[in-house]
């Protein structure tokens, strides 16, 4: 007798609301009278704050996706791995952690003496937890993809932010990076939009007074008379990008965007991009923001398209170059 592995889809607390967009997507996608559907995970807190996920179906011999963004707090990333544990332990075939927003990222490297490097902690306590397979977006730094021993698709929102550049219409336009280490970042994105028209790139150099405060930024290359993207892999606290949008408005720009995959937006930076020289922020729904209104300068576009076609073609063992852009 042969059997079909079976597809099942959970989702943690934190990040519901987009695997419900990834479920409608999937769909969407759907052939031959295939049917998707969000799986039963029930989580029971104890008044201590610990808490239990438990699996109300069966998921034996079944390919488990498992959506969580693991943005704070830590109760995000436990939830996750307990998750994990427990569909391993349900005899599940394989279990794949969807983590559209992977946190700790920024600890990727010893920057100091006597620190951790939590980005590989946590790639080591997902795979011991007992994924099979790890699928995110936009690390912040691609060599983090090195620290798992196991697969992990890496996605850019580059796939949905380039169409929005686009249809923008800007006809100065040119592309600048927040800092030295996004300029990777930025001369892909240029590269790619100068097929179309001419794309310049500006770096920022920014010097910072301590950590999420930045003492002085300085734009390298032509900014007078241009319409300018400031592209990057998130926003935080918002202080790096306000003072840049500031500078280049300053040196002549007549415009200036924001386009950030997470929107970490930490520490009142909805306030204070609402009142910087940003006309207009783009982020994706990697981190959910039910707060963002649509009056805000702040817009939201979807991941959710980009993940579930990521996810169907891995269950359907068919390849996803497709899907990435750079």
């Amino acid at each position: 007798m042969q059997f079909e592995h079976r597809f099942e889809l959970f989702s943690c607390r934190a990040s519901r609301a987009f695997t419900d967009k990834v479920i409608e997507n999937l769909n969407r996608l759907a052939e031959d009278g295939e049917s998707y559907r969000l799986g039963s995970l029930e989580v029971s807190a104890f008044s201590d704050g610990e808490f239990q996920p438990a699996f109300t179906e069966s998921v034996r011999g079944a390919t488990v996706f498992i959506v969580q963004s693991t943005m704070p707090s830590a109760d995000n990333l436990m939830e996750l791995l307990l998750s994990i544990d427990a569909a391993k332990r349900a005899s599940a075939n394989k279990v794949i952690a969807v983590i559209p927003y992977f946190g700790w990222a920024r600890q990727d490297r010893k920057d100091r003496p006597r620190v951790s490097i939590g980005a590989k902690l946590v790639a080591n306590l997902l795979r011991a937890a007992g994924a099979d397979r790890i699928m995110t977006c936009d690390l912040h730094a691609d060599q983090i993809q090195g620290f798992f021993d196991i697969p992990l698709d890496h996605m850019y929102a580059s796939k949905v932010f380039l169409p929005t550049i686009e249809n923008l219409h800007l006809p100065h336009l040119a592309i600048a990076a927040p800092d030295m280490g996004g300029a990777k970042r930025a001369n892909a994105y240029a590269k790619d939009l100068s097929k179309r028209k001419d794309c310049p790139v500006i770096i920022c150099h920014k010097t910072r007074a301590r950590a999420n405060v930045v003492a002085e930024i300085k734009a390298i290359g032509e900014v007078e008379g241009k319409d300018i993207v400031i592209v990057d892999d998130m926003i935080d606290t918002a202080g790096t990008l306000c003072k840049a949008a500031e500078v280049l408005k300053q040196m002549g720009a007549t415009s200036v965007r924001a386009c950030a995959t997470h929107g970490v937006l930490s520490g009142g930076a909805i306030e204070r991009i609402a009142a910087s020289s940003l006309d207009e922020v783009f982020v994706t729904d990697t981190i959910p923001h039910p707060e963002i209104g649509p009056d805000n300068k702040i817009k939201v576009i979807s991941m959710a398209p980009v993940f579930a076609a990521t996810i169907r073609r891995v269950y359907h063992y068919e390849p996803i170059s497709t899907q990435f852009v750079f």
